[in-house]
C-alpha cells in the first residue's frame, strides 16, 4: 500500500523553521529548530519533505525541501522535542554521501544550515584508515628488511650511578 502525501499546504503566512542537517553513511539527519512545537505535521515522500507546525508564539512554520537523493520514506522516525523536530530518514543509496540536503544547488535558503556539531566526513574515513595502515605495513617491512643485528644499546645513560 502506498503511502500518500498528506498534502500539506503553505499557511498563506508562514516562515521557515530554522533547519540543521547533517549526512550519515545510511541516514539523512534533519533537525527543525522550533521552540515547542505543536500541531506537527510531517509528510516525507521518496523525494522530498514537508514540515508545517506552530511555534510557542504561534506562528506558522513551514518547510518544503527537495532532497538531494531518494529517501526510504518508510524507514524514518520524527520526533518531536521541546526545542526541535528530529527526523531520522533511511537514503536508498546507503554509503553515498550527500553534498547538500536538497536537490537544486542553486537554493540555500536563510533557514537552512549544516549541522557542524554531528557532521563525520565517513566519505573518506575509510580511505584515511587504509592510508595509516599501509603506512604501519611499510613501517614494518623496512624494520624488517634491514640488515644487521638489533640496534647498539651502548650509547644509553648509565642509570645505576
Amino acid at each position: 500500500m502506498a503511502m500518500l502525501p498528506k498534502n500539506l499546504p503553505r499557511p498563506e503566512e508562514c516562515q521557515g523553521a530554522q533547519t540543521l542537517w547533517y549526512d550519515k553513511k545510511k541516514y539523512v539527519v534533519i533537525n527543525f529548530m522550533v521552540q515547542n512545537p505543536k500541531d506537527v505535521e510531517v509528510d516525507i515522500q521518496d523525494t522530498y519533505i514537508v514540515l508545517s507546525c506552530k511555534d510557542v508564539d504561534d506562528n506558522n512554520m513551514y518547510n518544503h525541501i527537495y532532497f538531494y537523493d531518494k529517501v526510504m520514506k518508510f524507514d524514518s522516525q520524527v520526533k518531536v522535542y521541546d526545542r526541535s523536530i528530529h527526523i531520522l530518514i533511511r537514503k536508498v543509496k546507503e554509503n553515498v554521501a550527500w553534498p547538500r540536503l536538497q536537490k537544486d544547488a542553486n537554493l540555500k535558503p536563510n533557514w537552512m544550515g549544516v549541522d557542524f556539531e554531528n557532521w563525520r566526513d565517513w566519505a573518506n574515513e575509510e580511505d584515511e584508515g587504509m592510508a595509516e595502515y599501509e603506512q604501519y605495513v611499510d613501517m614494518i617491512q623496512d624494520i624488517g628488511n634491514k640488515k644487521g643485528g638489533p640496534p647498539a644499546m651502548d650509547d644509553l645513560d648509565d642509570l645505576s650511578d
